[in-house]
């Protein structure tokens, strides 16, 4: 079960990015569950993963003050799997994609909705166990990795924007990039991982570090680098129920473009209005039976700062479930 926290706790460490970079900027490549940043499996263990996340927000700030919405919500339905194999004892590597059931955005009054759905990334994510020490009274773990996140889905979708009443002929616009399943980019992923249980109280601190390099999309768009700082506390109860308290920081930079674009007129993007620094106060509970987990977390906003004008993080729901088992029997 220990491991299993490890790594389910931190399945929101990059899902700030799906509204974080900006009302109009977008910004929404796939969040990475789980396999971003946890710890590895044991040898010749496979993990079997479905998770799904609700996502909703009309709140609108200016740097760290709320202001007037620019639209009535955000919201969006997620599906995300991970399967992981571990390779050696030290290695584990997974594969991991999303699908969006919707993404949407509703206009003033109602009007104006602009709506999408479909794959997001595909994301193959290896990890190392650098240290793996165990005494009689704790248990220590260092992880190392790096991932590499391949756009599946689209980025330039469009929306119907007029219809000639006489002809029925009709024009389109991209939507923005808050509606669009993925960023059309291909980023470089880098994590660190350290955790220590005192074996005899059930009692677990571990932190981790994440930064994710951005590329640059075939539309002349470079969505703006994320790192993250996340420190976490555990504890079992009656040896099947689980508690983690996480406490995470995150930045966003600004975004980059091509300067002979006007980002705003072809692609719905205000370049003004993207970055942010946020913390996040992420709760979650677990049950396990078995081989078999499932588990929920809330992504709970402490403190937001965006530039420009942005539509903010709010509300964020997870619930998933897990299936480990061996490929091979483990040796005595």
């Amino acid at each position: 079960m220990t491991r299993f926290l490890i790594s389910t706790v931190l399945f929101f460490v990059l899902s700030g990015e799906m509204i974080s970079q900006g009302c109009c900027s977008g910004g929404s490549g796939s969040p990475i569950a789980g396999g971003a940043s946890q710890g590895v499996l044991q040898d010749r263990q496979a993990e079997v993963s479905v998770n799904y996340q609700y996502l909703s927000s009309n709140r609108f700030l200016v740097g760290e003050r709320d202001t007037a919405r620019l639209f009535d919500n955000l919201s969006s339905n997620y599906l995300y799997g991970r399967l992981a194999y571990g390779v050696t004892k030290d290695l584990t590597i997974s594969v991991e994609t999303g699908y969006f059931l919707n993404k949407t955005q509703i206009g003033l009054r109602k009007i104006d909705t602009i709506n999408s759905s479909g794959f997001g990334d595909l994301i193959i994510f290896p990890r190392y166990d650098i240290l793996n020490r165990t005494t009689e009274a704790k248990r220590t773990e260092i992880t190392l990795g790096m991932g590499y996140k391949i756009p599946i889905g689209t980025y330039n979708d469009s929306t119907v924007v007029y219809t000639n009443p006489t002809t029925g002929q009709k024009y389109y616009t991209t939507s923005p990039p808050t509606v669009q399943p993925t960023t059309g980019s291909q980023d470089f992923i880098f994590y660190g991982f350290a955790f220590q249980e005192y074996t005899k109280s059930k009692f677990r601190i571990f932190a981790n570090a994440l930064y994710i390099k951005k590329g640059w999309n075939p539309l002349g768009q470079k969505f703006g680098d994320y790192s993250s700082i996340g420190l976490f506390v555990g504890k079992t109860f009656f040896r099947k129920l689980g508690v983690v308290l996480q406490v995470k920081g995150e930045h966003i930079s600004k975004m980059k473009y091509d300067k002979n674009v006007d980002m705003l007129a072809l692609y719905n993007i205000d370049v003004k209005s993207t970055g942010s620094r946020k913390l996040f106060f992420v709760p979650q509970l677990s049950f396990s039976h078995k081989l078999l987990t499932i588990y929920a977390l809330a992504e709970l906003p402490l403190y937001q700062f965006v530039y420009g004008t942005q539509v903010a993080s709010q509300h964020q729901v997870t619930t998933g479930i897990s299936y480990r088992f061996f490929t091979v029997k483990p040796k005595e």
